[in-house]
């Protein structure tokens, strides 16, 4: 584990898709304050986030936000360790705004500027203590399930910085397939959170089957054929269309069995002692429920807030990896960044 900062307050910052998030974590662990601003209304009459438009308005709420979350916490420049920001992946434009704000702040305050991979971020909000929950630290190694729009991965968490990558999405990732899905359906942008709620007026027993990549011998994941399977349900090329909520129930439970089965069978071979369960989808109810039912190890599950873009995640992970993550002023956006400098195959 890398040194912790001379101070213990970190103040983490996202902006890698259509969130402005600014957060102060102290420790690691304890959450100061979590401001978020959403973009939800700028891009739902598109179907889907319009890079141009997220980046300007990153650049218009950025300093705000970032205001609110030292109020928030009751902190000041002078009580923070270091500024970390997503340097990737992401929208370059909207990582561009975040990356030369947080330069500029942690140079003018004379604080470490830390660069924070996106993903490996989502899996430390499992280390984040929230109000009213039981508290419990990942046991380490942890079997991570990453799930969100643009990344459906499989990691290996050996220790703090030590991961090995098991798998991946090698077509649509699960978040990107609701969202398509939810348009096939007419039931707008995001498709995740409007799929859930749809399918929750489902009848228990349904005609409707849709399939299941397993992708046998490998923990990669497959959902294009289950979209163009709705496709063809929708179109009536199966026969008459179900009900949308049918349709919406049978979607969700094709994507949440093949996560949970293949993220328990790989912990189990790799000999994990948690699981951690991180990324936007993974505040669908179905899927927690699902996991944990399955699961005979612990289940780590941020509540939904720390579930999609926050900056909490950022700061807890720049706190874990300090020493690791200090970037010098040339920290530029990494778009395609993966977690290939700490992923040992």
């Amino acid at each position: 584990m890398s040194a912790p900062p001379p101070h213990r307050l970190i103040l983490g910052i996202e902006t890698s898709c259509d969130e402005t998030a600014a957060a102060v974590v102290e420790d690691g662990r304890y959450l100061r304050s979590n401001v978020i601003a959403s973009q939800f209304h700028l891009h739902a009459q598109y179907g889907g986030v319009v890079p141009e438009v997220a980046a300007r308005h990153h650049l218009e709420v950025i300093l705000a936000v970032v205001d609110a979350a030292l109020a928030e916490a009751g902190a000041g420049w002078r009580d923070l360790g270091g500024v970390a920001v997503t340097a990737g992946p992401g929208l370059a434009g909207a990582l561009l705004v975040g990356v030369n704000t947080a330069k500029a702040l942690a140079y003018a305050h004379g604080l470490p500027l830390l660069g924070v991979n996106h993903l490996e971020a989502h899996l430390y909000a499992n280390w984040l203590e929230v109000a009213g929950r039981e508290y419990r630290v990942p046991e380490l190694p942890a079997l991570g399930l990453i799930v969100s729009g643009g990344h459906t991965d499989l990691i290996l968490m050996r220790g703090h910085g030590d991961y090995r990558r098991l798998g991946r999405t090698r077509d649509d990732a699960a978040g990107e397939a609701f969202d398509k899905v939810g348009r096939l359906l007419g039931l707008g942008f995001p498709g995740g959170p409007a799929i859930e709620r749809t399918a929750r007026d489902a009848p228990a027993k349904r005609a409707l089957r849709l399939p299941r990549a397993w992708l046998k011998g490998s923990d990669d994941f497959s959902f294009s054929g289950l979209k163009t399977a709705v496709l063809h349900v929708v179109r009536g090329e199966r026969g008459a269309a179900p009900p949308v909520p049918e349709i919406a129930a049978s979607f969700q439970q094709s994507i949440i069995d093949v996560l949970t089965r293949k993220a328990v069978d790989a912990a189990l071979r790799e000999g994990a002692r948690s699981m951690l369960l991180s990324g936007g989808v993974a505040a669908n109810a179905a899927l927690r429920e699902l996991l944990i039912e399955r699961s005979p190890l612990p289940v780590h599950a941020p509540p939904p807030v720390l579930c999609t873009d926050n900056g909490a995640m950022i700061a807890a992970c720049a706190h874990y990896r300090f020493d690791a993550l200090v970037a010098g002023w040339d920290l530029d956006p990494q778009p395609g960044m993966k977690m290939v400098a700490e992923v040992h195959s």
